[in-house]
């Protein structure tokens, strides 16, 4: 980080793994066989088994998958409990936990309209006990949590679907899998994952927002959060820190999924980190330190949902996996040094970023107080108000270079 001055308290975080990190990632990601739209497969299958013994080995703490990344679809009994086995074997041979578990809904093409939200009414009842199928094993293994990605949940024309439906029976299929946990004791979680589009033209719940309006619908409203994910907030356009931060705000950030992208284009799932640096640093520092409002903000797993490039063979993917979390954690060490450098204190204290949690209203101040104040309105002086700066550049070009490690 170059040279400190004597004013400067240098903080440094380990950029090596530990399992305090809860650093997790999905047995889809790492893999991931690259196959595209314009081109096969460049990589050969990988053994669960040999994901869970690789994931370890990095430093990882968690593995999580879909239910049909770890059992081919249409698996006869025997061959699933067989499979489950062995995965069990390498997890207590590891230590590695499963903290999240998922339900494909998508690939097989009797989802090639949607699973809770299909057209077809015998789709949704299979889709609803696959997901409980599901649900039985997470409980199984100790999941806390089950997310809910609706990839094909969406339409690409707007006479096929009827949207309020769809939304009824969406409700309805979340509002059954609540019950069913909660009528078999589970204590586990629900967090929806929005996404705008793809792979359908336009997929229920895109964003965030929408997703936390949804769930103020639901049966048992209490038990559902949200996984947003960086590239399908910035998919968008939007700002995922801004997105993480109303998620907390509401109390349902319930899981997270970390990875890069180069702003609205398709889904990337780049390293985190190797799309938009600057946006990765403000998260990280939010999840880590509750950005200026101090934190932490978030305790639960820093998960990976990226997929390793297609043009990397094994040793390739395994240097990715590797690469999350080393970004995750010099991005970790930039956000701790920046937040403990005087001349950030100073620069926040400028802009007056800490003013913003005092209430507008004084402790024990009435609205009736409000409007009797001159000072407020009748006697402020808008003019002299507007003149100052806020300095925000300034506080960013530090921000910047703690990220470049030039801050010294």
């Amino acid at each position: 980080m170059g040279s400190t001055p004597s004013c400067f308290v240098e903080v440094i975080v380990p950029v090596q793994p530990t399992l305090e990190d809860k650093f997790s990632f999905g047995l889809w990601t790492v893999g991931w066989q690259a196959r595209d739209p314009f081109g096969d497969a460049t990589r050969a299958p990988l053994d669960p088994v040999e994901a869970v013994h690789r994931l370890a080995g990095l430093g990882a703490w968690g593995i999580t998958f879909h239910d049909d990344d770890l059992v081919p679809f249409g698996a006869d009994a025997h061959t699933r409990d067989g499979l489950i086995a062995r995965f069990r074997k390498a997890l207590g041979e590891t230590g590695l936990t499963v903290p999240m578990i998922t339900t494909n809904l998508f690939t097989h093409p009797v989802f090639k309209d949607g699973g809770f939200t299909s057209n077809d009414r015998t789709v949704r009842r299979y889709a609803l006990r696959k997901a409980i199928r599901n649900l039985d094993l997470a409980a199984e293994l100790g999941a806390e949590t089950f997310v809910l990605w609706g990839g094909r949940e969406g339409s690409e024309y707007d006479a096929a679907k009827d949207v309020r439906a769809a939304l009824d029976r969406y409700r309805e299929g979340l509002d059954l899998l609540a019950r069913y946990s909660t009528d078999q004791g589970y204590r586990i979680r629900f967090a929806i994952e929005p996404k705008p589009n793809e792979p359908r033209g336009d997929i229920l719940l895109p964003t965030v927002g929408h997703a936390l309006a949804f769930i103020g619908g639901l049966e048992h409203s209490a038990l559902f959060g949200v996984n947003p994910e960086v590239g399908h907030e910035q998919m968008s356009n939007l700002n995922v820190t801004h997105g993480i931060a109303q998620a907390l705000w509401h109390g349902k950030l319930f899981h997270i999924d970390l990875n890069g992208q180069h702003g609205p284009k398709f889904d990337q799932d780049l390293v985190f980190g190797h799309g938009d640096l600057l946006s990765a640093f403000s998260l990280v520092d939010l999840l880590e330190f509750g950005g200026p409002g101090g934190g932490p903000a978030y305790g639960g797993p820093r998960h990976f949902d990226y997929k390793p490039s297609r043009t990397e063979d094994y040793t390739g993917v395994w240097d990715s996996g590797a690469a999350n979390m080393r970004m995750y954690l010099l991005l970790k060490e930039r956000a701790a040094a920046f937040r403990a450098d005087p001349r950030v204190q100073e620069a926040l204290a400028a802009s007056k970023v800490p003013e913003l949690s005092v209430p507008t209203l004084a402790p024990g101040e009435t609205l009736a107080d409000l409007l009797a104040d001159t000072t407020s309105f009748e006697d402020f002086d808008a003019d002299a108000a507007g003149a100052p700066g806020y300095g925000f550049v300034r506080l960013h070009q530090l921000a910047i270079e703690h990220v470049l490690g030039a801050a010294g």
